[in-house]
């Protein structure tokens, strides 16, 4: 199967290679485990290697994100403005039932793709019309939590996932989905994105004898062998970085 390098280090050697090309990943995480350092992490690796990518904001706006994640000197605009990222204004979908026009963007300072009265229907439509039209290779959809808010139905809900998720690979792109880990490492259970993406990555922020301790773990990846033990990771000044030798106890 060809891999993809995920641009984040010491992550490849645990996945034997990269992440599975084409496929749709699902991360998971608690707050400020580090989901959306992960994800732009990706696609700046990503654009380093002449591979576009699309980022879909559906939490945090991205003139925030860039704001937010600017002390790893990434340099997101200049990125933007060489046509190797795009990002998509999707926070219109944070909330069930909401609908909000947004203001023209200003040609002299573009912000990124923003869609009036949006949809989940709309937003497939967008993400596959932009990948085509910038010849994206990898796509972040980010968090998709935000997304199922409008599904409170369990079955209703899967089959929002199920489409949306084909939707994603039909593009042909290798993408990651982000979602909320909900509990803790021990006690949560498994969400239905978790079943019904093609991998799973898991990014735990524990306390442990009073010290925070972060510890990444595959938890499936179909169709390639990776490890699936809990290893530490950190968040340092050049994103995150994943330690495969070490155990985290």
């Amino acid at each position: 199967m060809d891999r993809v390098a995920t641009g984040i280090k010491g992550l490849d050697e645990v996945l034997n290679g990269g992440l599975p090309k084409a496929r749709t990943i699902l991360v998971v995480g608690s707050p400020g485990s580090g989901k959306t350092t992960f994800a732009i992490q990706f696609l700046v690796g990503g654009a380093r290697a002449d591979e576009p990518g699309l980022y879909v904001a559906l939490d945090e706006k991205p003139e925030r994100i860039k704001v937010n994640l600017s002390s790893f000197g990434w340099d997101l605009d200049s990125l933007e403005n060489a046509g190797k990222l795009t990002f998509i204004d999707a926070t219109q979908l944070k909330r069930p039932g909401h609908r909000m026009i947004q203001p023209p963007i200003e040609p002299e300072n573009p912000v990124g793709l923003t869609l009036p009265e949006l949809t989940l229907g709309s937003l497939v439509r967008t993400i596959r019309r932009v990948a085509a039209e910038e010849g994206t290779q990898r796509i972040i959809v980010d968090p998709i939590t935000s997304l199922m808010l409008r599904y409170p139905e369990e079955a209703k809900r899967r089959r929002a996932l199920l489409l949306f998720f084909d939707a994603l690979e039909s593009t042909g792109c290798s993408c990651i989905v982000t979602t909320e880990l909900r509990t803790s490492m021990l006690a949560r259970r498994f969400q239905i994105e978790e079943y019904l993406s093609q991998g799973v990555v898991l990014l735990h922020t524990m306390v442990h004898e009073g010290n925070v301790i972060r510890g990444l773990q595959v938890e499936k990846m179909r169709g390639i062998s990776h490890d699936s033990q809990l290893r530490p990771y950190q968040i340092g000044s050049t994103g995150i970085e994943v330690f495969p030798k070490d155990r985290v106890f």
